[in-house]
């Protein structure tokens, strides 16, 4: 009884990698502005009304935050001696840590436009947004105009003040660009033309 033997040649082992495709992600940071025109009647009624007693403006809404604009007329600080009127922008609503640039504005009300500009854009790279920590925080100036100046100033009309304030709320996001892939089913090419040649013989 004979033995026989069955060779087969060792499979040949492949390896395949697969290289995956560089992820990317980008983090935007930009700012949410917005402003408000806070109109002062009766100006010389509200003299005289005391340090650190204030009029302010409705509340308005910019980059999801509420603000408000806080107009001193005998100024904020006693050591002033009422001297100076003072004008803050307030957070108004809940939050926290809100970083924002701000810009305060008294307008010139004779047309020549000549307003009396206190601002905070265009001077970020020098020392960034101001950050406001809690509701009831506020930027501005102790010593925004002296009183005497104002009194006699084109920015007292019919015994009224313009004020406009401007905020920019700084909103930081990332983005990742998302790559989508079609799946592809694999090639029967080589047995579509094998059936080919089969149906060409069976037709000789």
């Amino acid at each position: 009884m004979g033995i026989s033997r069955v060779c087969t040649e060792p499979s040949k082992l492949t390896s395949s990698s697969s290289n995956l495709s560089p992820t990317t992600s980008t983090s935007r940071t930009d700012t949410v502005s917005g402003s408000h025109q806070f109109k002062i009647t009766g100006y010389s009624l509200a003299k005289g009304m005391g340090i650190g007693k204030y009029l302010d403006s409705d509340p308005f809404n910019v980059g999801g935050y509420l603000w408000a604009i806080y107009f001193y007329p005998d100024g904020k600080s006693p050591e002033d001696n009422a001297a100076y009127i003072s004008l803050f922008i307030a957070l108004a609503s809940e939050g926290t840590d809100v970083r924002a640039l701000f810009e305060l504005k008294l307008l010139d009300q004779s047309g020549n436009g000549n307003d009396k500009v206190h601002t905070h854009f265009g001077r970020a790279l020098e020392s960034g947004p101001y950050t406001l920590k809690y509701h009831g925080s506020m930027w501005g100036y102790k010593r925004f105009f002296k009183r005497n100046l104002l009194e006699t100033s084109e920015y007292l009309k019919d015994d009224c003040l313009l004020i406009e304030c401007k905020v920019g709320v700084v909103k930081t996001h990332t983005e990742a660009l998302k790559l989508y892939t079609i799946p592809v089913p694999p090639s029967d090419m080589g047995q579509q033309f094998g059936q080919l040649l089969e149906s060409k013989k069976e037709s000789m």
